[in-house]
């Protein structure tokens, strides 16, 4: 019996302008949400739509990727047959990276010929939402597309990176530009497409002898006439987290109960790296209000509005508002920050005060004393 679907995250030239956040880890792996990484919410989509086989396409500074997603445990993905698979770039030399991520699909065809799955989920990482794949793959079925895309109509727009589709009456994709284009459209693609494994290694092949290696832009929108690409209209929260301002929007919006419980509960849990760390001490003095506080942290001072990762320590007097801090960040006695994201184990030494604004948070970089 088949299994009816598998899963790809495609880490290859994802749209990256997170400046000093991806400089020493690859976007999938950027801390969010004070106990997550991005990459976090697909494949936690792919594990509660009870996919059982799952490949990372890795690309460039995967350190992070292998640490984190380890044997795949943590997502009970640690399983024969299936389970999880990273796979590292096979690239024969340097000029090798800058092709397209078709390139790699064709090099790893033995993965997808191997797997008894009949259809195909393909992800980016940097997508913050909760997707049931199974609803895509029934309404993928019940219209006899040959690619479904998932979709989200957005009317106010994202701060992120993001291709825009525009859809007939009858739910076909007629236009999809790339994510500099200028369609005026309020559909945006969530940059998954599910398709069939037999459709997914012929367009890899045709595309690749054709010479053009991109899936998007060369497998897919060059298609546009030829295949019937439907949408798949996502209802739930969405964050396209690939640029420092959609970073810090959609951090904050997690403070909004109602946007925190959606994402992170329906239509399933998401999941990540479990670490065993004591509780948060609040110890007297401590002043924290409307925040998100991971385990592990020690509070003296004032936190508000803010988002704290595990093992963070405000010291006396300190006030953190409208801030990110990352994991061991320390902000010494009587320091300030507003409107800043610290990386993991920075270091604000006492009485400093750091400020940024709501449109350009200040960004203070990995392992950095200030």
């Amino acid at each position: 019996m088949k299994m009816p679907l598998m899963g790809v995250i495609n880490l290859i030239h994802e749209a990256d302008e997170m400046a000093s956040l991806t400089a020493n880890r690859c976007l999938a792996t950027v801390p969010f949400g004070g106990r997550y990484r991005l990459i976090d919410f697909v494949l936690s989509s792919m594990v509660n739509s009870g996919i059982p086989r799952v490949a990372v396409f890795a690309h460039t500074k995967y350190r992070s990727l292998v640490d984190h997603l380890g044997s795949g445990s943590n997502w009970d993905l640690h399983r024969k047959p299936g389970g999880l698979f990273v796979l590292p770039p096979s690239f024969e030399d340097q000029t090798d990276y800058g092709k397209g991520d078709l390139y790699h699909f064709f090099r790893n065809r033995d993965f997808f010929a191997r797997s008894p799955a009949e259809y195909v989920v393909i992800s980016r990482s940097h997508m913050v939402c909760n997707v049931d794949f199974t609803k895509v793959l029934e309404q993928h079925r019940e219209s006899g597309a040959d690619i479904t895309a998932v979709c989200s109509r957005e009317p106010e727009g994202l701060p992120g990176l993001a291709r825009k589709a525009r859809v007939n009456e009858a739910g076909r994709i007629v236009e999809m530009q790339d994510h500099f284009g200028r369609l005026n459209t309020d559909v945006v693609s969530m940059e998954m497409y599910l398709l069939s494994r037999e459709l997914l290694l012929d367009l890899v092949e045709t595309s690749l002898a054709q010479g053009r290696d991109h899936f998007v832009r060369h497998a897919i929108l060059s298609r546009l006439q030829q295949l019937r690409v439907h949408a798949y209209m996502h209802e739930g929260v969405l964050g396209v987290v690939n640029n420092i301002a959609a970073y810090y929007r959609h951090s904050m919006e997690l403070l909004q109960p109602d946007v925190w419980h959606e994402l992170f509960n329906r239509p399933g849990k998401i999941y990540t790296k479990v670490k065993d760390e004591p509780p948060t001490h609040y110890r007297t003095g401590a002043n924290v209000s409307h925040s998100l506080v991971a385990n592990g942290c020690d509070i003296e001072g004032t936190v508000t509005n803010s988002i704290l990762f595990r093992g963070v320590k405000v010291g006396p007097g300190a006030v953190v508002r409208n801030s990110i801090v990352m994991q061991n960040g320390v902000i010494g006695a009587g320091g300030v920050l507003d409107n800043c994201i610290l990386d993991k184990e920075v270091e604000i030494r006492p009485a400093q005060q750091l400020r940024g604004a709501l449109d350009l948070p200040f960004l203070a970089v990995k392992r950095k004393v200030i």
